[in-house]
């Protein structure tokens, strides 16, 4: 019966306890090429509740102001200006796919990349400048919106004001992946004009830099899954393991006792 005990004690201390290799991201050495890999990122087509910043600039200012939003700064400089302030300067897709500026009225751009939008407006403004050449007009995104959810340190939805945005930065601005999470399962769900798509892709593989995945999509959803280790609650580390072990073992030795006292 001892033997049996100790067999089951140490069965659950292994397989209860995370394996070094399940929490180290990036393993393995990147496959030598002859030529510079580039990676296939296709550009993203803009979605129904996106931000757009749209700065427009020109050596007539007086005129330039007319097509500006009426709460963007006088002269388009967003360093000082803070998160909230961005997305109230910033235009937003309707469900129509439609944004709405000053003197030009309401432009479709769903399904169009920034520099599509850029080239619309840029004829929509034509008629208003003798050559073309005398405006020069900014299109980006007002920031990377995505969700973060499952076994990360603070879940919820992140913002980040960056042309680019990867898995990595993604993760570690929601708090990094917690120790019950499962690296090698990191759940992706991007969604699409008419469809959404789900991936998976192992973090503790170096090859994951060259997936597409990689580099999240504005509303994307990051999930990551828990490990098992955490559903059954025996601790994550071989200390945690042991500790509650003893304190169950202790817990069922005082009640057999008292059990035993009372006949």
């Amino acid at each position: 019966m001892r033997k049996i005990l100790q067999l089951l004690f140490l069965a659950v201390i292994y397989s209860s306890c995370i394996p070094n290799k399940d929490l180290i991201y990036f393993q393995g050495e990147p496959v030598p090429r002859d030529s510079i890999y580039q990676l296939q990122d296709k550009p993203y087509r803009l979605q129904v509740n996106d931000m757009l910043y749209i700065d427009i600039k020109s050596a007539n200012p007086e005129l330039v102001q007319l097509f500006k939003n009426s709460t963007s700064t006088q002269n388009g400089n967003t360093n000082n200006i803070s998160p909230e302030m961005i997305y109230f300067k910033s235009y937003s897709v309707d469900r129509h796919g439609n944004i709405r500026m000053p003197y030009i009225g309401e432009m479709n751009v769903l399904g169009y990349t920034t520099p599509e939008v850029r080239e619309k407006i840029q004829k929509k403004l034509e008629e208003y400048f003798i050559n073309k050449e005398d405006v020069f007009i900014t299109v980006k995104l007002a920031g990377i919106r995505f969700t973060a959810l499952g076994e990360v340190g603070r879940p919820g939805t992140v913002v980040v004001y960056q042309n680019q945005l990867n898995l990595a930065d993604a993760i570690a601005a929601a708090g990094d992946i917690e120790i019950t999470g499962n690296r090698k399962r990191v759940t992706v769900l991007r969604k699409s004009i008419d469809k959404t798509e789900k991936f998976i892709i192992d973090l503790t593989n170096i090859n994951a830099f060259e997936s597409e995945i990689f580099y999240i999509k504005p509303n994307d959803i990051v999930y990551v899954e828990p490990l098992k280790q955490k559903s059954w609650g025996t601790g994550t580390t071989g200390m945690q393991t042991v500790t509650t072990l003893i304190t169950v073992l202790s817990l069922v030795t005082t009640t057999i006792l008292l059990i035993q006292s009372f006949k």
